[in-house]
């Protein structure tokens, strides 16, 4: 009988992902990796919250299966909290789902796979792994409901996370999804789905971020691409590229964040047109569909976890570098985010935007 972890988060997605594993024979336990303090959350907007443990737990029980709580509150707090963080003050707009996925979840799951001989790692995201024979490679789907797919935040997956890895919603929609939990009487069928980054479940980043640093970030100028100063900002972590509203400026027409240079701390405005761009850079770049990028590679790619996929073409800068060439220009492509992309419904893979 084969064996796998589930990964438990307490939501409904997790829970029918155990059900649907132990309905097709596997040997399942649940885990639940605790990855930050109950100070730290806000209950019912947060995923990670003691009610989700509890729920997680609920759901075991009622699947007759083992629940374990694994504490990675440190771990988190080094790799994505502070990643995060560090990112902003950078100037960047990073995506802490990406890291918690690449350096806590995934990695920690499967570690304890392999420890104790463990033959798979089953989450509720809505994805599908599959093996090309044909390149000899895990490959990375998108999930059936369009609607719901996560393909997005799991670019960073290797080939020897992908080859323990199993996703059964992939292949479901998120009524349907529902509907098996409520047929197996799940304390969280109607459970709302997690919004929002985890650790900021207000949205307020920048008071966080504030908080945590214990540093105050010192007001600056708003200026426009020909540096005429426009008025002044209140912080430069507190703007994102693309950002119109919470700007507090009497302006004749709308402007919209396009830089923030950390080194002079000043935020540069432009119209709309003006954040258009077709080209990108990124660093850190994980491939998954293929081994290497060996010339030009025409294929689609996202540049944020909600944008549609643009075609555009792939160019190998160095080792680590990639550059991306859209066929139109595209809206605010921003610094710290990840850029995804595909060939149809498979990931090729993924970077982070310099």
């Amino acid at each position: 009988m084969p064996r796998a972890i589930i990964a438990m988060s307490g939501g409904v997605d997790s829970s029918v992902a155990a059900c649907l594993m132990k309905d097709k024979g596997y040997d399942i336990i649940g885990i639940t990796l605790k990855l930050h303090s109950q100070n730290d959350i806000i209950e019912d907007q947060s995923c990670c919250t003691e009610q989700d443990i509890i729920d997680a737990k609920a759901v075991c029980d009622k699947l007759g299966i083992e629940h374990r709580v694994v504490d990675f509150e440190s771990d988190f707090k080094k790799h994505v909290i502070g990643r995060f963080v560090k990112s902003y003050i950078d100037g960047g707009t990073p995506n802490p789902c990406v890291d918690c996925n690449r350096y806590i979840k995934f990695s920690e799951l499967i570690r304890i796979a392999k420890e104790e001989n463990f033959d798979y790692v089953v989450t509720g995201h809505y994805a599908r792994v599959a093996y090309d024979e044909d390149s000899n490679r895990y490959v990375l789907k998108k999930g059936i409901d369009e609607a719901k797919d996560q393909s997005y935040v799991l670019y960073s997956l290797t080939q020897d996370t992908l080859s323990m890895l199993k996703l059964p919603l992939g292949e479901l929609s998120k009524d349907k999804v529902r509907e098996i939990a409520l047929e197996n009487g799940f304390v969280n069928a109607d459970k709302k789905d997690s919004q929002d980054i985890c650790f900021v479940p207000d949205g307020k980043y920048a008071d966080f971020i504030t908080e945590y640093t214990k540093r105050d970030f010192a007001d600056g100028d708003f200026v426009d691409l020909e540096g005429r100063v426009l008025g002044t900002h209140k912080g430069i972590i507190r703007y994102t590229i693309g950002q119109r509203r919470g700007l507090n400026l009497a302006l004749p027409q709308s402007m919209y964040v396009c830089k923030k240079d950390i080194a002079t701390n000043t935020v540069t405005l432009c119209l709309d047109h003006e954040l258009f761009s077709d080209t990108l850079y990124a660093d850190d770049v994980n491939l998954i569909s293929i081994k290497e990028i060996n010339e030009p590679v025409k294929l689609e790619a996202k540049v944020r976890y909600k944008h549609n996929q643009a075609p555009c073409t792939l160019y190998k800068v160095d080792d680590d570098t990639i550059k991306l060439v859209f066929d139109e220009p595209q809206r605010a492509i921003t610094k710290g985010q990840a850029v995804v992309m595909y060939k149809d419904d498979t990931v090729v893979g993924g970077a982070t935007i310099l």
